[in-house]
């Protein structure tokens, strides 16, 4: 039967963490049909019965612990038809974003480990997953300088430095702080709060949040975020 197909359909999840000044993503252990053990993104089969987007916060809750609302899908991956040597399989790749220092993590199911590696030590993958995290970064750099998805990355009131350094970490570029910290506090979205960081070195500094809402009323009025570097 020239029609017949007999491909199976999955979702991978590359979750980015921010913390120390460095870039995370996480990643599991398994075992994929043999002895050898690999490090891979949390994902797995969608069911019969479940959207995609539930199939990945499922896996990625299964795998890791970690429990999301909210990821936006990536890219699909299938042109290279023996992607997996088991079976014909299409991915559907989402990312997301999450404070690094409140999630517990925890390997569960079909996971051995669960660990979070930093962008610049990434082993070899299972499959094609290093070049589905290349993709992700890829975004991810873009991402950043049209639209503030940083704050997802920080906690809910951080320094406004470490705003500065998570610019600089992902972009792997070095910015004028001084025209950067003018901008972004020119937008409006950005709120000085009475908190003061409890790291007690130097002068005290005051905490930063970022107020969403009022992020999505410039939005509706035509607003465009841009940050651009030199």
């Amino acid at each position: 039967m020239e029609n017949f197909q007999n491909i199976r359909i999955a979702v991978d999840a590359i979750v980015f963490g921010y913390k120390n000044n460095n870039l995370y993503v996480l990643l599991i252990q398994q075992q994929f049909g043999s002895t050898e053990k690999y490090w891979a993104l949390p994902g797995g089969l969608v069911k019969q019965d479940e959207s995609l987007s539930d199939a990945v916060i499922r896996e990625l809750h299964e795998e890791t612990n970690v429990q999301l609302t909210f990821m936006e899908q990536l890219y699909t991956f299938g042109d290279d038809i023996y992607r997996d040597s088991r079976n014909r399989v299409i991915s559907v790749a989402y990312y997301a974003l999450v404070d690094a220092s409140h999630l517990e993590i925890k390997a569960d199911t079909d996971a051995e480990k669960v660990q979070w590696y930093k962008i610049d030590e990434i082993p070899a993958l299972a499959f094609d997953h290093n070049i589905i995290l290349e993709k992700a970064i890829s975004r991810l750099k873009a991402k950043l300088t049209y639209e503030p998805i940083g704050f997802d990355l920080l906690p809910d009131e951080f320094l406004f430095s470490d705003l500065e350094n998570l610019y600089c970490t992902i972009l792997e570029k070095e910015i004028d702080r001084r025209n950067f910290r003018k901008k972004i506090l020119s937008y409006g979205f950005l709120e000085q709060t009475e908190n003061f960081s409890p790291i007690k070195s130097g002068r005290p500094a005051k905490l930063f949040k970022f107020d969403k809402l009022k992020y999505n009323a410039l939005i509706q009025n035509g607003f465009h975020f841009e940050i651009k570097f030199a």
